[in-house]
């Protein structure tokens, strides 16, 4: 059995090429609707929502790659001739169709692997290569734009594939031409020349992609209901103390499934009540307020909201109270830290700078997210690392 094309016949690696893309499509388009529309209230059900969409994207991955080589493939072989040519329209729908799948098959893939690199966190891709790409940044806003593109592209693709299959079948059943079993190997037909292309077909394929893209973001750019939405809006207390904070970063990484996943939260806030005098020891003290539903975790801040994690709306504040003492190093805070309605001991240490300007601090720590009860259904930490890392920084003034 010859590996490559002739103007009869399709060779064994072009069929090997149909049919393995032909059965990843036919799983990963379901797999990836059951994925979507999945729950994820308990983390019993995201372990098994990020499980599909890790085989989804993974295999989603392997048919781009697929893709790639079938049309390198394609270009260097002799395409079989058309078994109708004096069927003008059907020929010309033919090639429209091959068109927009050949190109459907790389730009599904690579728009959803493109929303994966640009989304924080959930669901990574199983091989050994990282989660990125080049010239991709972390971005809420691009992560959206490729998933509507995606989707939309991938709408395109399965109307395609309807009609490539609908119209084998037609030349099967009702032609009774062997357009079908050329494909599977077991026959071969059509005038021995060289297959002619319509120019017109690839122009019309772009056009029908043209035509989907503003068909696709008016369908799909809905307003996401998030978690946060239920959670009521708190109000923090006004610091009294006599430095002002007049900026910061309070943020968090978890591993999720081996990949990092970082967020920080925009509504919080310090009374500080400090004297640089490390001949006293305690220096003053701290008590720091922050909005839960303010976080921001890439795709699982809803998750996070839930009940089994940071339950914003049972539990819509955390608190760290504790004094400024000095050590060896530098200075530490040493308190009690409330997260989830559990208070817990807590001491880090941290940097210190202080200049005519103002103050300006930073530190690094961890906490161990089942102190405080944060997913306590996921005690395997393949799914869900025990330890937080925590980092904060801030400007102050003194008043």
């Amino acid at each position: 059995m010859s590996l490559k094309n002739t103007q009869t016949r399709y060779g064994s690696v072009a069929r090997f090429f149909h049919w393995s893309i032909a059965l990843s499509i036919l799983t990963l388009i379901p797999l990836g609707i059951i994925a979507d529309d999945m729950a994820f209230d308990t983390s019993e059900l995201l372990a098994r929502k990020a499980f599909l969409f890790q085989i989804h994207k993974t295999f989603g991955v392997l048919v781009f790659f697929l893709a790639l080589a079938r049309i390198t493939w394609a270009i260097t072989q002799p395409k079989p001739a058309n078994l109708h040519p004096e069927r003008k329209l059907e020929s010309f729908m033919a090639e429209l169709v091959h068109w927009l799948l050949y190109g459907s098959l790389v730009l599904v893939p690579l728009t959803g692997w493109i929303h994966h690199a640009a989304t924080t966190g959930f669901a990574p891709i199983l091989w050994p290569f990282g989660q990125d790409l080049p010239f991709v940044a972390k971005s809420e806003s691009t992560a959206e734009l490729f998933s509507i593109l995606h989707k939309t592209f991938e709408r395109v693709l399965v109307v395609s594939l309807f009609l490539h299959i609908a119209g084998a079948v037609k030349h099967h059943v009702i032609d009774k031409d062997v357009t079908l079993t050329r494909m599977l190997g077991r026959a071969e037909g059509g005038h021995p020349h060289k297959a002619k292309h319509n120019l017109a077909a690839p122009f019309a394929a772009l056009a029908v992609w043209a035509l989907a893209l503003p068909a696709g973001m008016a369908f799909f750019h809905e307003p996401q209901a998030h978690a946060t939405e239920a959670v009521p809006a708190v109000e923090l207390t006004e610091s009294q103390g006599n430095w002002e904070v007049t900026g910061g970063n309070l943020e968090i990484s978890v591993t999720q499934f081996g990949s990092a996943v970082t967020g920080n939260f925009a509504d919080w806030n310090a009374e500080i009540n400090f004297t640089d005098d490390r001949s006293l020891p305690v220096m003053g003290s701290v008590d720091v307020e922050i909005a839960i539903a303010s976080l921001t975790l890439g795709s699982v801040t809803d998750q996070a909201m839930g009940a089994d994690f940071f339950d914003a709306a049972q539990f819509p504040v955390a608190r760290f109270t504790g004094d400024i003492i000095p050590v060896l190093d530098g200075y530490a805070a040493d308190g009690t830290l409330t997260l989830k309605g559990i208070e817990q001991p807590l001491r880090f240490n941290f940097d210190l700078s202080i200049t005519d300007e103002g103050a300006e601090m930073a530190s690094r720590f961890e906490l161990m997210r089942l102190d405080f009860g944060i997913g306590a259904s996921m005690q395997d930490e393949s799914s869900l690392s025990f330890p937080v890392e925590v980092a904060v920084s801030l400007t102050a003034t003194q008043n």
